[in-house]
């Protein structure tokens, strides 16, 4: 099991960056294929990016490609997500997931373990 704790939300200008992390308990974390979804209010959760276990592969909802980069440390148990140019339709609640197997889903039911979310507000 691994439980996921995430940082670094915060309110933020539009065209401003921020970094989230996500901390991962248990030895087994490069194991699991991470991602990131976010919720807006009053939305479903959806899907912004996945990397595979290795860092190899790395996978993009289409709003967020060029504009943000997901990173793994498996030395550190930890995922990132670099969000560049941020809009304020980037506003929500931000979570990181992970599944115990190579995968490729992009939809919150391929997921076994989430973390509390983060909050991001994006001005304009």
């Amino acid at each position: 099991q691994v439980q996921l704790v995430e940082s670094g939300g915060g309110l933020v200008q539009a065209g401003g960056s921020l970094r989230l992390s996500c901390a991962a308990s248990g030895r087994t974390f490069s194991s699991y294929t991470m991602s990131w979804f976010r919720q807006a209010p009053g939305k479903e959760r959806e899907f912004v990016a996945r990397i595979s276990w290795s860092g190899g592969s790395t996978y993009y909802a289409d709003s967020v490609k060029g504009r943000f980069t997901i990173s793994r440390d498996n030395a550190k148990n930890t995922v990132y997500l670099q969000m560049n140019s941020l809009k304020p339709e980037d506003t929500a609640v931000y979570y990181c997931a992970a599944v115990r197997s190579a995968s490729y889903s992009v939809l919150p039911l391929g997921y076994d373990y989430w973390g509390q979310g983060t909050q991001v507000t994006v001005s304009s």
